[in-house]
Formats: structure tokens, sequence, C-alpha cells
């Protein structure tokens, strides 16, 4: 299992990167998890993650990458700037979000 360092803590991934404990989240693990993405965190980096996060706390899943795109108003081609690993992999992970089924 992998491990991330973020300050005096060590938390555990999964094998494709993601918290295996989501409530370990906090603004320095996304910072931490973007720079394993090789994304540096924008304003509308942020959005994104704000509005996945309170998705994801009303419905206890990551919405589907339509719902994400029409929410957001986001085209598939500006999430992909933001997240070169895609919607499901790249941000849900630096989100904190538990990887989404059928992802990666």
């Amino acid at each position: 299992m992998a491990e991330l360092q973020v300050g005096d803590r060590v938390l555990e991934l999964d094998e494709d990167g993601f918290l295996e404990d989501a409530s370990q989240w906090d603004e320095e693990v996304a910072a931490a998890l973007a720079e394993t993405e090789e994304v540096e965190l924008t304003e509308a980096h942020w959005a994104v993650i704000n509005y996945l996060r309170t998705y994801y706390a009303d419905f206890g899943v990551a919405p589907m990458v339509r719902k994400m795109l029409k929410d957001t108003g986001l085209s598939n081609g500006e999430m992909y700037e933001l997240f070169p690993s895609g919607p499901g992999k790249g941000a849900c992970k630096i989100a904190g979000l538990l990887k989404p089924t059928g992802c990666v």
C-alpha cells in the first residue's frame, strides 16, 4: 500500500493513489495529492473540488461526468485541462473522495 507524507502525517493510499480514509482530507492533503497528479491548484481547480465535495456529502457518491460538466459549466476539454488524468481519477482523487466505481 502506498503512503503520502503531508506535514507530520502519513496517509494511506490505495493502489491508484486515492485516500484510504476520506476523513483525513483537508486543503493541505489536496495540495499534496495535486502534486502527485502534477497539477498546480488554481481557483478553477478549487471550484471543481468544492463542487465534488459538496455533491459527495449530499449524495454519498461522486457525480457522473456529464452531471459534473453541466453543474460546473465546464466543457470536457476544460475539465481535462484542469485535471489531465480526468474528472474521475484526477479531480476526485484531489478532492479526497473514494475512488469512483468504474473509474481508473
